[in-house]
């Protein structure tokens, strides 16, 4: 039975295999707990695991629009219905957004050893770029991101879980041994348990729990991707947790405000003194009077609207929002700039460039764990490297930055003069090439078409 295309067979050749045992670390597992045989379904329905998973989907409708402001009620005024105003700030996209493409915007380069460094970069063209910037994307926005790297069509290439998908699983002595994905399409739940070894599908479509297959599994248990989070260690933890109430206040104090400033327009109408007719304030025309008596008044009072204090206290939430978030506030146009030297942007984004640091540290080391997975793929493929070899890769980050292209097109100028600096590096710092590969083939057939010229 052929699953080439299917992500769970993880094989070369897509054999479907069976396995009657279940591994020893899931079953003193299994054990420890109490679980039974269908111990997949006991795990995910823990209360531990859906109070993780409802925090990530009230994450998801909160960036999808759903704040706590639309829970704002009717008010009466004027002895009339009065929808309040109910103004959605969508900062935290943006902000989750800037924090992501800081880090990983720009492409990651590898180096290393230059036979390693070029396979990878073969499998990477099969939208690693993408993959990078989903995974840090999750991170941001849920704590964590997780990744199954398999076979497909001869090629290597990844796929993504949906975090509220995704449950991974750690023993009693905190070790990852397995991996569930859970989910539900019209009423019928799907679970597909990843060991290291295998990959079983099980589903209740029919009525009752059973299993559909078992697939080989050749570069273990997915990859997991996380930030600091410093109540637990397995998970991560949303940046979003930071900005939310920043932002609530923000939302309430404007919406009120705006309720606040109409209400003052309309004013309270108040007569003084002696009102020579018994008709009112006429509602059904505009400009209409009133008769009054030589000694009586007639004037409206309106609430008073503090506008430098609502000012003041929204420019103290919106900075607190963007020191929070490590956001220059040149990103978000709220600082008028002009004229800045390289040092002064840097000044600019020094907390942008500290947050990215400490984000790059968690999402290197899951990166690195892919690139073994990657390696022991290509070895099925007929592709090896000693030891040695392939520990010379590393990862490195470019953050975005702004800079100078001018600076940047000298400092590149003068380390090449100095003998410093490789093309192939300069081709990579710099900001008008795209393709290295492709740019440094071409400058070989220059410089062999200058060399038959010279000796023609």
């Amino acid at each position: 039975m052929k699953h080439i295309n299917n992500p769970l067979s993880y094989t070369t050749d897509g054999i479907y295999l069976s396995y009657d045992s279940k591994d020893g670390l899931i079953q003193g597992f299994i054990n420890d707990f109490g679980y039974g045989n269908e111990w997949f379904v006991e795990y995910c329905s823990d209360i531990h695991q859906q109070t993780r998973i409802t925090d990530i989907l009230d994450t998801k409708e909160y960036l999808s629009g759903q704040h706590a402001i639309n829970t704002r009620p009717n008010e009466m005024f004027n002895g009339k219905v009065f929808v309040p105003r109910k103004i959605v700030l969508q900062y935290a996209k943006r902000l989750l957004e800037f924090s992501t493409a800081y880090l990983v915007g720009n492409k990651i380069t590898l180096t290393g050893h230059e036979e390693v460094v070029s396979a990878i970069k073969e499998v990477y063209k099969n939208g690693y770029d993408k993959i990078d910037f989903d995974n840090v994307s999750n991170v941001n926005r849920y704590g964590n991101s997780y990744e199954y790297v398999y076979i497909k069509d001869g090629k290597i290439t990844s796929k993504i879980f949906d975090p509220a998908d995704s449950y991974p699983v750690f023993n009693s002595e905190n070790e990852y041994i397995a991996f569930v994905e859970f989910y539900t399409v019209h009423n019928v739940s799907f679970y597909n348990i990843y060991y290291p070894e295998r990959v079983e599908k099980h589903s209740n479509a029919g009525g009752s729990l059973l299993k559909t297959g078992t697939y080989s599994n050749l570069s273990g248990l997915p990859t997991i991707y996380k930030n600091d989070n410093p109540l637990d260690s397995n998970f991560g933890r949303s940046d979003l947790i930071d900005y939310k109430s920043i932002l609530d206040s923000m939302e309430d104090l404007l919406s009120k405000s705006t309720d606040a400033f109409y209400k003052h327009i309309v004013g309270i109408p108040i007569v003084k003194g002696q009102q020579l007719t018994n008709a009112g304030l006429p509602t059904e025309i505009v400009g209409g009077g009133l008769v009054l008596d030589s000694d009586a008044d007639f004037k409206f009072e309106n609430n008073e609207f503090n506008h430098d204090a609502f000012e003041t206290l929204y420019k103290h939430l919106m900075m607190s929002l963007l020191d929070i978030s490590s956001t220059p506030g040149v990103v978000l146009g709220k600082t008028d700039i002009s004229n800045l030297s390289e040092v002064s942007i840097k000044l600019l984004f020094s907390l942008s460039n500290l947050k990215a640091m400490i984000s790059e540290k968690f999402i290197k080391e899951s990166i690195k764990d892919r690139l073994y997975k990657i390696r022991t793929l290509l070895e099925y493929k007929g592709i090896k490297f000693t030891d040695e070899q392939f520990n010379t890769i590393d990862i490195v980050f470019q953050y975005a930055m702004p800079q100078s292209e001018k600076d940047v097109i000298d400092n590149l100028s003068k380390l090449k003069e100095m003998g410093a600096i490789s093309i192939e590096s300069i081709l990579s710092q710099s900001p008008y090439t795209n393709d290295i590969v492709a740019e440094m083939a071409r400058l070989s057939k220059e410089n062999n078409k200058d060399t038959e010229d010279a000796y023609n």
